[in-house]
């Protein structure tokens, strides 16, 4: 029997306490960036935006967020991360309570680029806080935990955008999360804490995994990037428009639409995930390509679903977005997870930052912008369709990278 490694165990403690805490923080980031889907029809009556400039908003976000993210990761990888990461989490909130005074469609937009440049901190210095707390073997269960902020947080976004919003107005829900943030922060300078980078690592610091240069012909993180990448261009496309298509296509009032997006995203996320991280650490036990390889069947069974959803009969409409999305949800800690196993601790946080430039470069920066384009000039349900083109070119790059997949060592056994 494998017993976990002595430093394993003396950094439980800590490990739990900040995984809690960034998991914490990682539920307000993704509340605060799914408000905006969730009332979109509201602030587009307001500010007579177009479908086009409904989804520039998204590509402003993460526009900034790629510029900061170089730089951030240079500095990750140089210097303590924990007051960085407190630092974007303020700046993000204070964003977010400037809301307030947002009464143009172009201060909205200057206001959702602020929050890219916080997000892209935290983003950024998280996933590297947890890979140097847990070895290979339990990134994948322990990002599942992490990532169950995505589902969690959108579903709550979606609900206070469409609820919240169509009663108070659209800026109200924008509150739920700032001062919370700024508590957080404050929360996780106190009792967060920095480890060691590279305490958990076992596998050997390469020139492929270990420099800069190397991660740029590393195949198993730029498969991994880029099949996370294409994947980003369809949830990011559908996560910034199905509320709206519901509204629109399904016959739901905006309220309703937001709830209904909500509810399925956190049942779906939470079991998704849940799920995926769990098959993943199982599947490694006997392969060691299962991170790769079961992020394919993810989006591979996410594919047909996704073709009912936006072209089949409306009452199938959301019954096949339930199936889709938890699919799409299994892959969410195996992938992270195989994008820092692919690298070494002296440059991980700048490999992350190269994966979230690629990511949302090739993925949701300017999806939801694209689909917004060809729903003015035909319908939103070709430009959602749009999306189903770059989850079957995620499919082949996940296939293909598999082969990649470095070979995980087992633990040391520890002294009796």
């Amino acid at each position: 029997m494998i017993k976990p490694a002595p430093a394993t165990r003396e950094l439980a403690t800590p490990a739990l306490g900040t995984l809690a805490l960034l998991l914490g923080l990682n539920l307000l980031n993704y509340v605060d960036r799914y408000i905006l889907p969730g009332a979109q029809p509201l602030i587009q009556r307001e500010f007579h935006a177009t479908d086009h400039q409904m989804g520039a908003l998204t590509t402003a976000l993460f526009v900034t967020y790629m510029l900061v993210a170089p730089l951030t990761g240079w500095l990750g990888d140089r210097f303590p991360r924990k007051p960085m990461i407190i630092g974007g989490v303020v700046l993000w909130s204070l964003a977010t309570l400037a809301t307030a005074w947002v009464h143009s469609y172009w201060t909205l937009y200057f206001r959702h680029a602020l929050v890219g440049v916080g997000e892209a901190t935290f983003g950024i210095f998280a996933p590297a806080v947890l890979a140097d707390f847990y070895p290979e073997r339990d990134r994948s269960r322990v990002l599942s935990v992490f990532y169950l902020a995505i589902p969690v947080g959108a579903a709550l976004g979606y609900v206070a955008g469409g609820q919240l919003g169509s009663v108070f107005g659209w800026r109200a829900p924008f509150f739920l999360c700032a001062i919370p943030g700024l508590v957080a922060a404050a929360l996780y300078g106190w009792l967060g804490r920095e480890p060691e980078r590279g305490s958990s690592d076992r596998l050997a610091p390469t020139m492929n995994r270990a420099t800069v240069l190397g991660v740029l012909r590393n195949p198993a993180f730029l498969t991994a990037t880029f099949g996370l990448a294409t994947l980003t261009f369809a949830m990011g496309g559908i996560s910034a428009w199905v509320p709206t298509f519901l509204h629109r296509n399904a016959g739901l009032s905006v309220a309703s639409a937001g709830t209904m997006v909500g509810a399925i995203t956190v049942v779906d996320g939470i079991a998704g995930t849940l799920i995926g991280g769990w098959l993943a650490q199982i599947w490694l036990r006997t392969n060691d390509r299962a991170l790769y390889l079961l992020s394919f069947w993810s989006v591979a069974l996410t594919l047909p679903c996704g073709i009912m959803v936006f072209f089949g009969p409306p009452h199938w409409t959301v019954p096949a977005l339930f199936v889709a999305e938890f699919f799409l949800f299994l892959n969410t800690g195996p992938l992270n997870a195989a994008i820092l196993n692919s690298v070494s601790a002296p440059v991980r946080a700048t490999a992350v930052s190269i994966n979230l430039f690629c990511i949302h470069f090739f993925g949701d920066t300017f999806s939801p912008q694209i689909i917004g384009a060809v729903s003015d000039h035909s319908s939103l349900r070709l430009g959602l369709g749009v999306t189903l083109i770059s989850l079957v070119v995620s499919c082949v790059i996940l296939w293909s990278g598999a082969r990649f997949a470095p070979r995980l060592q087992p633990l040391p056994d520890a002294p009796a």
